[in-house]
């Protein structure tokens, strides 16, 4: 069997201090990678200095052109034969690279592993807690028979990363390329394992611009159109049966309530189920509770239901561009609207 060596590969576009929070802990890693590649996406606040300060191989592009690009440009300077891909916001454990290097050495036939974030974010307020730790609830209750990559922190065999060709460099914001990477992984008879004991710190402080813009146009639309394509829906992650469920629920809930005006029965049917939402999702809402406490947990229930209904509209709306760009073929190439698309 050939010696596991692996490439740490970290596309940067604006780093911080989150980005030397990562790197620092690279330093602490009981594994270290044998080569640490840091792609400058077309970055402005002198990530590169600090990657080459590090000793990491440092590639600069002078424009941003997205994670993808930014992988796939990494990837092929690469000399592990194993690939693992971490995000500029993440730090890992000192066992993390060890737990990669095992993963491969118990079952050489492996393709791709992915894992989650720890229970520990790194930002403290209340919306980063809530979404990193709702990231880690959802990745630890998932099958480990997986369907998707992710980018954040994934590890895939380098030949088999090539013959698959690399990440879609169509997507040019941080979007759902690694999702899509898995699916054709998939297609292509390769399987993905989930490994919920591989974990990585998130450090991203998110508000509510920030979130909104990231589930709604840069997960849930494009994630959608992508489903449509391929003419399949995989009840797998955040596409499992309960959240469906939980979308039709809060959207009846939203019609109860507002059809109570003037037919008083609404007000019964709203509150039969919003006790149906809260018992569909009871084993997220106890998850937090041990987490966090029962304040936080109960903090969590609208924001949870707001997934739901953002969620549900993203899917229409993926739905009808999907269908019309089907219809019409050269409106492709136009963005859909997003508020946020100036944002940083």
């Amino acid at each position: 069997m050939s010696p596991i060596t692996i490439s740490l590969i970290i596309p940067v576009y604006y780093g911080g201090d989150n980005f030397k929070a990562c790197l620092a802990s690279i330093k602490t890693s009981l594994r270290p990678p044998d080569d640490v590649i840091v792609v400058a996406d077309g970055e402005t606040d002198r990530s590169w200095q600090v990657a080459e300060d590090f000793g990491a191989r440092v590639i600069r592009l002078s424009e941003s052109g997205g994670p993808a690009r930014a992988r796939n440009i990494g990837a092929k300077i690469a000399q592990g034969n194993i690939l693992f891909f971490i995000d500029a916001d993440v730090t890992l454990h000192p066992e993390t690279l060890s737990v990669v290097e095992q993963l491969f050495l118990q079952s050489p036939t492996t393709s791709a592993v992915i894992g989650s974030y720890d229970d520990a974010p790194g930002a403290s307020n209340f919306l980063s807690q809530y979404k990193n730790l709702f990231h880690h609830y959802t990745h630890q209750v998932s099958s480990e028979a997986a369907t998707t990559f992710w980018g954040a922190c994934g590890a895939i065999d380098r030949s088999i990363f090539q013959a698959i060709g690399g990440f879609d460099e169509k997507y040019t914001d941080p979007c759902i390329e690694d999702i899509e990477l898995g699916y054709r992984l998939q297609a292509a008879g390769y399987s993905i394992r989930l490994c919920k004991h591989l974990q990585v710190k998130h450090l991203k402080h998110w508000t509510v611009r920030s979130l909104l813009k990231a589930e709604i146009f840069y997960r849930a639309i494009p994630w959608t159109k992508l489903l449509l394509s391929q003419r399949q829906i995989q009840a797998d992650l955040n596409l499992s049966a309960s959240n469906q469920a939980s979308v039709v629920c809060t959207y009846l809930f939203i019609i109860s309530v507002a059809i109570s005006s003037w037919l008083p029965q609404g007000i019964v049917v709203a509150l039969v189920l919003s006790g149906l939402l809260l018992v569909i999702n009871a084993s997220v809402y106890r998850f937090f509770t041990r987490k966090r406490g029962v304040w936080f947990a109960l903090r969590v229930v609208p924001w949870h239901w707001l997934y739901f209904l953002y969620g549900g509209l993203a899917f229409a709306y993926g739905t009808v561009q999907h269908y019309w760009e089907s219809i019409f073929p050269s409106q492709r190439h136009l963005s859909y609207f997003n508020p946020f698309k100036r944002m940083k």
